[in-house]
């Protein structure tokens, strides 16, 4: 056993505390990227296949997909805007997770993919939107926002893609893309 006299107990606590006062706090670091918008792409879930419809509704399979959106994009991520195509499968899909964080689903023409994304970045900037879309629609939205795709093609059976967009709000840095999956895994 060390036994230590008061003196030399007081002489390390001093010591302790200089070396304490000498150590900083490390600064905040900033993200590798900065502010940025981050734009959710999603297909509409899964929707009624029977021959003959305009404007097919979600099965119940898609209804269960539409409420799992609502938990894959997680609480704490802040959404400023969710965007639809004009058609019952889409804004069905938007409109659980649009309700949970009561926005109103604001629509958007699929056909004029370049005016969704200037108006996604001059309105929303630094801000978190969900964009939901089509199978022939959601890779060009990702194009049409200037990042890579994340993947080459998506199916038309694939229903469970979540593809994350990032635009930095440094407009030299480059837009990139990642996909993700949500819901139960697409047959």
């Amino acid at each position: 056993m060390i036994k230590l006299s008061a003196r030399r107990l007081l002489l390390y606590f001093s010591l302790l505390l200089t070396l304490a006062a000498c150590v900083r706090k490390a600064a905040p670091v900033a993200t590798a990227t900065g502010p940025e918008t981050r734009v959710y792409v999603v297909r509409h879930a899964e929707k009624d296949l029977t021959p003959g419809l305009t404007d097919p509704p979600l099965t119940a399979e898609g209804q269960m997909r539409a409420q799992s959106l609502a938990a894959a994009i997680p609480r704490q991520t802040r959404l400023s805007a969710v965007f639809s195509t004009n058609t019952a499968r889409t804004r069905t899909t938007a409109q659980p997770l649009a309700a949970a964080r009561a926005l109103p689903v604001l629509l958007y023409d699929a056909r004029d993919l370049p005016a969704l994304a200037v108006r996604l970045r001059r309105d929303y900037p630094n801000q978190n939107v969900l964009v939901v879309g089509h199978s022939n629609t959601i890779l060009e939205t990702v194009d049409a926002l200037g990042a890579p795709r994340p993947v080459p093609l998506i199916p038309d059976e694939a229903y469970d893609y979540l593809l994350e967009v990032r635009l930095p709000a440094d407009a030299a840095r480059p837009a990139t893309a990642v996909a993700h999956h949500y819901g139960v895994q697409s047959h």
